[in-house]
């Protein structure tokens, strides 16, 4: 199986435009020895295919495709390497980027579970507008972890759970999450057998999750925060990781923690990455924790085979 990372940040991006946090002026100014880094996406495909899944589209969906020869094949007049693309929940920056994707040749194949849909036709209809132009053939998740193929994308089997987190800012399931607001997806290589379980946006432990974790060769997973009271420590926020539906990486129960119980051959990757995380900084003490976990940080451009 063949994973490239189209965009490791949280989002805003990193530096995000409007932010002189310490990370976000050091990496300007070139005081932080951090990377800059696109809002969060992936895109998979099985090892002899050419035809990849797209992870969610973020706002920075054009700037990831002309980084990544990939998705533009050359195969015809008009072509794409997306035969698929799924959303792991409705939040902006995982779904304003399908707007960047209307010249579609043909309807637009997209996955998305039932309460992402609802919040991308009513409070963000994202799916509306899209109606006047490609289109959208939506196919709805199935979250009693039924495996599921994708006509366009030979060589994978899909497999969703339901994650705890948090819906979009304009679900009417806000502050009520309903199963299907965020998930978990578990891809496999129908040749090889090799699993990957990707959750962008994970907050709180459960023995289903950690089950789809552990089977896994290749865990991506929730890299948002370090500390629980990150954005109130920095003067951005009033809320905590917690409060917004990230699992921070430390303290008692955090992430760490969670990844030191997978076996051993897992390897552990952290995407979705806020830029006020001190992960960013290559030299911080923080990311040398991470190291000396084995726990690796999320590039865009990286390419990795499972």
């Amino acid at each position: 199986m063949k994973l490239i990372i189209l965009g490791a940040s949280a989002g805003g991006g990193f530096p995000q435009w409007n932010c002189n946090c310490h990370n976000c002026a050091g990496v300007r100014d070139g005081s932080v020895q951090a990377k800059p880094r696109t809002q969060s996406s992936i895109c998979v495909a099985a090892d002899d295919s050419a035809d990849w899944t797209l992870f969610n589209a973020s706002p920075d969906i054009l700037q990831q495709i002309k980084a990544t020869p990939e998705l533009t094949p050359n195969r015809a007049l008009r072509d794409t390497g997306i035969g698929g693309i799924l959303l792991v929940d409705g939040q902006i920056d995982h779904a304003t980027g399908l707007f960047m994707l209307r010249e579609q040749k043909s309807r637009m194949p997209l996955w998305c579970a039932d309460p992402v849909y609802e919040d991308l036709t009513t409070g963000n209809p994202v799916l509306n507008v899209l109606s006047h132009y490609c289109g959208v053939d939506r196919h709805a998740l199935q979250l009693d972890g039924t495996p599921f193929t994708m006509p366009k994308v030979p060589g994978l089997e899909f497999s969703v759970l339901p994650l705890a987190s948090k819906a979009a800012p304009y679900s009417p399931h806000r502050e009520a999450s309903v199963d299907g607001d965020n998930i978990g997806v578990t891809i496999t290589d129908q040749r090889s057998g090799r699993k990957l379980f990707y959750a962008p946006g994970l907050g709180a432990r459960t023995p289903e999750v950690f089950a789809r974790m552990a089977e896994a060769d290749c865990v991506m997973v929730d890299g948002t925060f370090w500390t629980d009271d990150e954005m109130i420590a920095a003067g951005l926020s009033t809320k905590t990781a917690r409060d917004i539906g990230h699992l921070p990486q430390s303290g008692p129960g955090g992430m760490m923690d969670w990844l030191d119980e997978l076996p051993r051959h897992v390897r552990k990757i952290l995407i979705h990455i806020n830029n006020t995380n001190p992960i960013l900084d290559e030299a911080s003490p923080q990311r040398a924790e991470l190291t000396r976990r084995g726990i690796e940080v999320a590039e865009d451009g990286a390419r990795i085979t499972i």
